[in-house]
């Protein structure tokens, strides 16, 4: 899945924030609301793995040696303590002055060496130290952590579990620099995807034809939709033909829309989404996926009667049983007919189980057939209720495009409540990937539109 992406070093971060280096980094941040730096792991069984843990223990076997000397030898330890306390002060703000002091202070390697040769040092006295300070420095989250280092008495182990513990303060930064740098990194992102594009017209003179042709027919759709309807977020736009212009941000809009019913195996994606085609055809099918959940949804709902409705828990359960059978509903061994057929008979036993449990009548075997039946027919392409469905939906996105710089959701349609929250997330990701592309490309849809719509 595209939302699942490599881990990133914090270096790498680092790099890409002072100035866009990595094109491919920086475009994830700002288009991933959840991305997040996670630990990089090795796989389970490589060599890699293998390597570094055989490493690893020699490096912890060989301080537990030195410090089981007699008298102990502090080598190791010294340095460990040295990487601690470059950890700690990396996590300092400019105006910690006073903790700044405190640690340089308290962790002088040369005054700890002088101690270690003359039998003075006291290890544990600086290792609570240290928790002290990590305490001081890290994130809420991590508390539990911090108190767990104290339960540690045993010098190897708990020098091992300060380390992974530091590992996750840094994370926690990482993580926290990514929000903090989202807003400059658009706008600098967002130029430097410009320029590119730029370049590549430069050298491609035709290659905005397959952005002529998609806008061309977003302004068609509208055109064939205006005989009836006028679109609510056109102001006049003192264009000739007055109200009945299209006006640029309505086909735009369109333009997004039929993405998300975009066929990808035939037809060539727009040039200027072509980075966020494997995000686009993502969220095309979770949509597909949802639009079978809510339909099914809607049909028991109708069938089960008021009854059910308002029962806490039941919707959720009836999802549930939905999205489990729907799972790789998009792969080619996928049988939806089956699993619609799976799904009538348990959605049917849920049904009968809850209305026994508070005292309504069970169906009856004719009512059981009909509901079956119903969530079989879902598998039609011009099934009724999936198209009502669906057209809710496109118009719940349509309407959270058009109302997009309002930061509120716009009301669910009826009949999606029960797929209210899954519907907003797909909504905040997708309208988040348009606006980023809007905010890259609006200057290339004007100039496009300028002269479809001079034509109309």
């Amino acid at each position: 899945a595209a939302n699942a992406p490599r881990p990133v070093s914090i270096e790498e971060l680092m790099e890409t924030a002072k100035g866009v280096t990595n094109m491919a980094l920086a475009h994830e941040i700002v288009v991933n609301g959840d991305f997040q730096i996670k630990p990089a792991e090795l796989p389970e069984h490589s060599l890699e793995k293998k390597v570094r843990d055989i490493v690893h223990k020699a490096f912890w076997d060989c301080l537990e040696a030195q410090l089981k000397e007699d008298p102990p030898t502090y080598d190791h330890a010294i340095k460990l303590l040295g990487e601690i306390k470059e950890n700690l002060l990396s996590f300092l703000l400019p105006g910690h002055t006073r903790l700044r002091s405190q640690i340089t202070e308290v962790l002088d390697l040369d005054l700890i060496k002088q101690e270690a040769e003359n039998g003075a040092l006291d290890i544990s006295k600086l290792v609570e130290f240290v928790i002290g300070m990590m305490g001081t420095l890290c994130a809420p989250a991590r508390d539990e952590e911090i108190k767990k280092l104290k339960d540690i008495h045993e010098i190897v182990p708990l020098f091992r579990a300060i380390f992974s513990v530091l590992d996750l303060m840094k994370m926690d930064m990482a993580n926290f620099a990514v929000s903090s740098i989202r807003p400059k990194l658009m706008q600098q992102s967002a130029e430097y995807e410009r320029k590119k594009f730029q370049e590549f017209l430069e050298k491609q003179p035709n290659s905005l034809d397959l952005v002529t042709r998609w806008l061309q027919e977003a302004a068609d759709d509208l055109a064939k939709l205006r005989c009836t309807t006028l679109p609510p977020h056109c102001s006049d736009d003192g264009a000739s033909g007055g109200a009945s212009a299209l006006c640029s941000t309505a086909v735009q809009n369109q333009a997004y829309l039929k993405l998300l019913k975009w066929d990808h195996l035939n037809r060539p994606f727009p040039e200027t989404v072509l980075m966020d085609q494997a995000r686009f055809q993502e969220i095309q099918l979770e949509l597909e996926q949802l639009l079978l959940v809510g339909t099914v949804l809607l049909v028991t709902f109708s069938a089960a009667g008021s009854a059910l409705v308002d029962l806490p828990g039941f919707a959720e359960k009836i999802k549930t049983i939905v999205k489990v059978l729907l799972t790789g509903m998009h792969l080619p061994s996928f049988n939806l007919q089956e699993s619609l057929a799976t799904i009538g008979e348990k959605v049917c036993a849920e049904v009968n189980s809850c209305l026994s449990q508070h005292g309504f009548t069970p169906f009856s075997a004719e009512r059981e057939t009909v509901l079956k039946g119903q969530i079989q027919a879902v598998a039609n392409a011009d099934n009724t209720i999936c198209k009502l469905i669906d057209s809710r939906i496109q118009k719940f996105l349509e309407n959270y495009l058009a109302s997009s710089h309002q930061k509120s959701l716009p009301a669910t349609p009826g009949g999606l409540g029960p797929i209210q929250r899954e519907l907003e997330e797909i909504a905040v990701k997708y309208v988040r990937l348009v606006n980023y592309n809007k905010m890259v490309f609006s200057p290339y849809y004007d100039a496009v539109l300028g002269k479809i719509l001079t034509k109309e």
